[in-house]
């Protein structure tokens, strides 16, 4: 599997508070922008995969939100994360 509990840590710890930081926005943010990087990939090379799309756009969905709720606490946070995930906006 792409995501096992080791990368999990990897992520929350690198753009989380700490290794057991699953709850930040920011966290959640990278772990989203990680399985929709790799939900893509999957897509491209099944355009016909209807339930994976689905799944896609919801993820995409919940990321947009935790983005403008970051946005609108703590830009400072939020400038910070877009940067270091190389996100457009």
């Amino acid at each position: 599997m792409y995501l096992n509990s080791e990368k999990k840590v990897e992520l929350f710890s690198t753009y989380g508070k700490g290794a057991t930081d699953t709850g930040s926005a920011e966290s959640q943010i990278a772990l989203f922008t990680f399985r929709i990087k790799n939900l893509t990939e999957h897509m491209k090379k099944n355009r016909k995969d209807h339930s994976t799309e689905r799944a896609l756009t919801g993820l995409v969905g919940k990321r947009r939100a935790l983005l403008t709720y970051l946005k609108e606490r703590d830009i400072n946070r939020y400038r910070a994360i877009i940067k270091a995930l190389g996100l457009r906006k």
